[in-house]
């Protein structure tokens, strides 16, 4: 066949795993690497990243709401994916993400909740008409702007952020499980692959707030903090050198164990993913954004902020590529070598119109960025980022209250 080079078995001819199972991994890695850069300052106290971790958390809420949407998009019944979420059973890796999904998104809407929760009030103060009771619905029946209370909403959200932590590190963790539990697949089954699934989700999700960041303080004609972009940049260096660091080596050591496997893989990685993985994914997507963040980290208080600026956008850019490249290799990439050890398919091209085609994925791309919008349009991420005392905010002067209720 002229899809098969080498002995294939039947079932090894056709891609089952499309675009929309590398678009799933891919946009849940956004949600888990902006909720890291938001915790890093609201429980390990990270002042330099007091300007952009409303961004992140805001960020990951509106990638989370878009991640089902490739599985639902790939299933050929997808009216009947809400059932994963309400039938946990503990013995299926598959059902574990409805469990981990519904808990950790819960998580991420009660801390949301907290931290805009003055902001809330605030709103539906100054608000009149279907805005009012928007925002009073919002509120849940609190109004409570005093120091004590707002104590309480920055300890609930540091407690709250304290638990997603993990949570969303297991939410990703979780995928790279689905692909490492596949023992049948050489190319897959590695204990290191959640490992590694969660290490380049740090990477796309701080690359994302890099740029995210200084574009939308551009657009809004604030001051881009030259402490925040470096330390996001001293964070993605990091990451980047950990998560290069073990796809080498699972690369090193299956080439040093020379098993029967490496044989086809080898193949597999010389012929087939040759552009996508050592060309796109080591040397563009890695290589690269490691000397430019090497020169940001490295010789910072020697560069202008402009230039510093340029080199972290620039990097970031790349390292979204990568990390989408390393999602296509592996997703796609496993798909390509036969069980049988002795053959490869075709390269997998996907279609451009259709369900799971490339328009699809890059509408699934658009979305959250739409949501975040909508989300800045609501709750002004930008609203309130200055430092509170802890006792010595003073709520400012109410001029409408919502009816029945004390200004607090």
């Amino acid at each position: 066949m002229p899809e098969i080079t080498g002995y294939a078995f039947p079932n090894d001819i056709h891609v089952h795993w499309s675009l929309m199972i590398v678009m799933y991994p891919y946009i849940t890695g956004f949600v888990a690497g902006a909720f890291i850069v938001s915790a890093l300052f609201h429980v390990f106290g990270r002042e330099e990243f007091r300007p952009v971790a409303r961004l992140a958390m805001a960020t990951s809420l509106c990638f989370m709401a878009v991640a089902t949407l490739p599985l639902n998009l790939h299933l050929g019944h997808p009216e009947r994916s809400w059932l994963v979420m309400v039938t946990p059973n503990l013995s299926s890796a598959m059902a574990g993400f409805g469990m981990l999904y519904s808990t950790y998104l819960l998580i991420l809407v009660l801390e949301v909740w907290f931290v805009w929760r003055q902001q809330i009030i605030e709103s539906a103060r100054r608000s009149r008409g279907w805005k009012r009771t928007f925002y009073a619905m919002l509120a849940l029946g609190t109004y409570d702007t005093s120091p004590e209370a707002i104590a309480i909403d920055h300890r609930a959200a540091t407690i709250l952020a304290a638990i997603g932590l993990p949570g969303a590190c297991m939410l990703h963790g979780y995928v790279g499980f689905i692909f490492g539990a596949i023992k049948a697949n050489p190319w897959w089954s590695s204990p290191l692959m959640p490992v590694i699934f969660l290490l380049s989700a740090a990477v796309s999700g701080i690359a994302l707030l890099t740029i995210l960041y200084q574009v939308v303080a551009k657009l809004n004609r604030r001051v881009i903090e030259g402490r925040t972009v470096a330390a996001l940049a001293r964070w993605l260096w990091f990451f980047l050198i950990l998560t290069v660091t073990l796809e080498l080596l699972e690369i090193i050591m299956l080439a040093y164990e020379k098993s029967e496997s490496w044989h086809i893989i080898s193949q597999l990685l010389t012929t087939r993913l040759e552009f996508s993985f050592i060309t796109i994914q080591m040397v563009v997507g890695s290589l690269i954004p490691f000397i430019l963040l090497g020169v940001v980290v490295l010789m910072d208080r020697y560069l202008h902020d402009r230039v510093r600026n340029t080199l972290c956008i620039a990097s970031s850019i790349l390292l979204l590529l990568q990390v989408f490249s390393m999602r296509w290799n592996i997703v796609i990439g496993g798909q390509l070598l036969s069980k049988s050890f002795r053959g490869l398919r075709s390269p997998y091209s996907p279609e451009i119109f259709g369900r799971e085609g490339i328009l699809v994925a890059i509408a699934l791309l658009i979305m959250p960025f739409v949501l975040l919008w909508l989300f800045n349009r609501v709750l002004p991420i930008f609203g309130d980022d200055k430092p509170h005392a802890a006792g010595g905010h003073e709520p400012p002067p109410v001029t409408a209250p919502v009816a029945g209720v004390h200004a607090g």
